[in-house]
């Protein structure tokens, strides 16, 4: 027996150093980067530590009243009852404990819910699965999807460092400014979570949760959804853009001459090839995690769009499928999620690929009218 819990002892020590030499072992929360997120640490360090201590005093009196009172040195229970002094002291230094912890978390908490006097107003909506971001009161409204390559995601290719938590647009943010969130979602439940933020909040459909925060330091911050909201969950990342003051001025009118431009192109006469190339890169971000890059689907939950009766021969239903969704099934509308131009470039794409040909092709005019006739 002495020899086989030897043994398990050293394999469990070898096991350790292996693992200590092959992963790091970060178990602790990480610093905020905000004047919240630091404040949810400290509260975190010290709440650890009263436990500790607590822990040591308690194991510390239960080990040695176990040893020094053991029945094999013959020693005789006490018979004591009802002892006051016992009573009160157990009664009074838990109070004084939660007393301790509750100031600074209530602080905390008071800190955590002041949106007030916002500098910059943002809706954030969550879509399957996608992040929405609406600067209120600038007029801008983007999205932003996961932009690892469909290769890494199957294996083909190498992994990079930022794996499934890289976005083709990312969230800006001035560095210094008060910014309040207005959290909500278009379809299931999703939850957005920025750890260095301190900010993890639901987005949940039909209503509106709010949360707030102020950076101090430019940067790139990273999150995630950390809610269940269906099959690419875990593809549904987060990244923030903290930039100086005249930074995210230039970005903002960067943004505001490109809606601009956007609003130009659905007027523009475009070429089959001009909408099919677009449409790639639509579909790519947009499509293919459901009907995959192939255009195969996963049947018969994702149905085929290669060869599908409705891709080859009807437009409008194509139209009508891709604007509104189809109710009662995982078809989600992207009326709302893409322009007019991209849902006119997807469609064309998706009627001449993978051996479509249709050579058809729908103009991002023909979707304003649909949107307007409905």
């Amino acid at each position: 027996m002495l020899r086989l819990a030897i043994t398990w002892l050293v394999g469990l020590s070898a096991s350790v150093v292996g693992m200590t030499a092959n992963a790091e072992w970060g178990v602790n929360m990480r610093p905020g980067v905000t004047e919240v997120s630091q404040s949810v640490f400290d509260l975190h360090m010290t709440i650890f530590w009263i436990c500790v201590v607590i822990g040591v005093i308690v194991f510390g009196v239960m080990f040695w009243s176990m040893l020094m009172h053991r029945k094999s040195d013959d020693r005789k229970p006490a018979t004591f009852h009802e002892n006051l002094t016992v009573e009160v002291l157990w009664t009074v230094i838990p109070l004084v404990i939660l007393i301790v912890m509750a100031v600074p978390a209530t602080k905390t908490l008071i800190d955590i819910y002041d949106t007030e006097e916002s500098e910059v107003d943002i809706l954030i909506t969550g879509y399957q699965w996608r992040w929405q971001y609406k600067y209120m009161d600038e007029g801008i409204s983007y999205f932003s999807s996961l932009a690892t390559p469909r290769d890494q995601i199957t294996n083909v290719s190498e992994k990079n460092p930022d794996y499934l938590l890289e976005v083709d647009e990312p969230l800006v943010l001035p560095v210094g400014k008060k910014i309040r969130f207005l959290i909500t979602s278009a379809d299931v439940i999703h939850s957005w979570w920025v750890p260095a933020f301190a900010v993890k909040k639901d987005a949940i459909p039909g209503f509106i949760n709010d949360a707030w925060t102020r950076v101090d330091q430019p940067g790139i911050y990273r999150g995630q959804c950390t809610e269940l909201c269906g099959k690419d969950h875990g593809f549904m990342p987060i990244v923030v853009d903290v930039r100086s003051q005249e930074d995210y001025a230039a970005w903002l009118a960067e943004r505001k001459e490109a809606a601009a431009k956007e609003a130009e192109l659905r007027e523009k006469e475009w070429t089959l090839d001009e909408l099919v190339t677009r449409g790639e890169k639509v579909y790519a971000s947009a499509c293919a995690s459901c009907h995959q890059a192939n255009g195969e689907g996963i049947p018969p939950m994702f149905p085929a769009l290669k060869g599908s009766d409705v891709v080859l021969n009807d437009i409008q239903e194509h139209i009508n499928t891709v604007v509104n969704g189809r109710p009662g099934t995982a078809m989600a509308a992207f009326g709302k999620q893409l322009s007019e131009v991209d849902t006119a470039a997807v469609i064309t794409y998706e009627r001449n690929a993978w051996g479509n040909a249709t050579g058809e092709m729908v103009s991002p005019l023909d979707v304003l009218n649909f949107k307007d006739g409905q």
